[in-house]
């Protein structure tokens, strides 16, 4: 064989080497010993994600490593393959992420309920309205300038945030034409939850907020309940884990172990007591099969299955 008809042959060569050096790499990204988790800042700012990635870590020997954010935000770091598995609060989101192929393995584990609070002396006069009611209320004395009202908004699409908008849409207005930019009055912060909370009380304002957080950061506030009732105030929380088809580098099976193991009685049971101590209640109330299947929860199943490792499994 002459030198020069090495050279296709070489040529093959190299390009398996090529794609060997690139499963290699990924198969490298996937380490079997870090766990990445991006999650709602609720959880984080309430103390429990504390109290469960150390749980995780002593009885797996895994490496928990989170980023707290809203849920856009998570769920846009899993679209990117930076995490494995993500745990967040917002249905719609949510089930864009799962239609987009992006999300496997989908389980509820938790839910708590949303509140709107605001300065005692209540300006707008919104204590004991509907969601809807008590919104009107604040942007019809908003944006006629009435004394001492203001609102706090997130303003970072996260799971708070998306439900926000929910309800004003429902209450009658577009909300980037109506209530984005629509005077001094609508303060976004595109901070989490407890910035939001400290923000909205130096401010003596109005906000929406997860109860948990608001509980976990009462005693420094000067805020008040107002409105803690009704169907939109549910907030749900859940895991899902990242489809690896879709991204390398997916600890996929961390990620169905760690979804299994909050979705068991026991981790549900911790997640039912904490905050009783500290606060008379529990800031989360866990899921159980078939109530979470069912209105308002609409869960596809809040029990640990695992094993969700294609994007054609359904959550």
């Amino acid at each position: 064989m002459t030198p020069r008809s090495w050279v296709p042959l070489l040529g093959i060569v190299v390009v398996l080497l090529a794609a060997c050096a690139v499963s290699v790499t990924a198969q490298e990204a996937a380490d079997p010993g870090v766990l990445r988790i991006a999650t709602t800042t609720s959880l984080r700012d309430t103390g429990l994600l504390d109290e469960l990635e150390l749980m995780y870590e002593n009885t797996s020997d895994v490496d928990v490593q989170i980023t707290a954010q809203g849920t856009g935000q998570s769920l846009d770091t899993a679209r990117r393959g930076d995490v494995d598995l993500v745990l967040v609060h917002s249905p719609s989101l949510e089930q864009q992420f799962i239609d987009e192929g992006y999300g496997i393995n989908e389980r509820c584990f938790a839910y708590n309920n949303f509140l709107i609070v605001g300065p005692e002396s209540d300006p707008a006069g919104i204590a004991n309205m509907t969601p809807v009611e008590a919104f009107q209320a604040i942007y019809l004395a908003g944006t006629n300038n009435t004394p001492d009202v203001s609102f706090a908004s997130r303003g970072d699409e996260s799971g708070t945030h998306t439900r926000e908008k929910e309800i004003w849409e429902a209450a009658g207005y577009n909300y980037t034409t109506d209530i984005q930019d629509s005077g001094a009055w609508y303060l976004e912060t595109g901070s989490g939850m407890g910035e939001t909370l400290t923000l909205a009380n130096q401010r003596n304002a109005y906000t929406f907020s997860d109860i948990g957080t608001y509980l976990a950061l009462q005693d420094q506030l000067a805020l008040v309940q107002l409105v803690t009732e009704g169907d939109q105030l549910m907030n749900r929380y859940s895991a899902i884990a990242v489809n690896p088809e879709m991204a390398e580098g997916v600890n996929i099976d961390e990620a169905n172990n760690f979804i299994d193991w909050i979705t068991s009685d026991e981790t549900k049971e911790f997640i039912g007591n904490f905050g009783v101590e500290e606060f008379g209640q529990p800031l989360f109330i866990p899921l159980y099969p078939p109530e979470c299947t069912e209105p308002p929860f609409n869960c596809t199943t809040c029990s640990g299955q695992g094993n969700a490792t294609t994007g054609n499994a359904t959550a």
